[in-house]
């Protein structure tokens, strides 16, 4: 029986980023149809194990221009779209997504944030594509930002700052013990 290794997702347009975390694969075999079928299949541990997938991506991919980059503790694929539009999920039908594809936070892009350049798109895989590796084996800021204020926020005060107060205070303090009180 095989396993499943964890595969992070995310997208822009044009995109699709899939990334196959699996430490030290050995004999990697990766498979795109245009239809958007994406297999993977890799022995790893000390056991070698069989891990195995088959995703049913939601829409056709350009196989031509899609890129792999087959490393050491992961395989990373760059999927161009056959069509340039957001997909609302990663896979098509409307089972419930496998446990084991999550979304990849520290690529993803918001479709009303999607400039069309200067993220995980421009990245240099030196020019890998798909249609070298159909089935071969043996490869070796803030989230809020500053335009929003919360109006229960106190004022952070630098330490200096808190001590020159303290200070004025101590020294008002004083004032007040030196003055002589008014009868009543």
């Amino acid at each position: 029986m095989s396993r499943h290794p964890e595969v992070k997702w995310a997208e822009t347009e044009d995109k699709v980023f899939l990334t196959v975390l699996l430490p030290d694969a050995k004999n990697p075999k990766v498979n795109l149809d245009p239809e958007g079928t994406f297999t993977f299949s890799a022995t790893a541990g000390a056991d070698n194990n069989l891990y195995e997938i088959k995703l049913d991506l939601f829409d056709k991919v350009d196989v031509e221009e899609s890129k792999i980059n087959i490393g050491v503790r992961n395989i990373f694929c760059v999927l161009e779209k056959a069509e340039p539009k957001w997909w609302t999920k990663l896979l098509r039908g409307d089972e419930k997504t496998p446990h084991y594809v999550k979304v990849d936070w520290d690529k993803w892009v918001d479709e009303d944030d999607d400039t069309g350049a200067g993220g995980p798109a421009d990245l240099d895989l030196g020019g890998m594509d798909f249609s070298k590796f159909g089935d071969m084996g043996g490869l070796g800021n803030d989230a809020m930002g500053d335009e929003f204020e919360d109006s229960d926020d106190e004022e952070v005060k630098e330490p200096e700052e808190k001590a020159d107060e303290d200070a004025k205070q101590e020294a008002s303090e004083d004032k007040e013990e030196s003055l002589p009180k008014a009868q009543v």
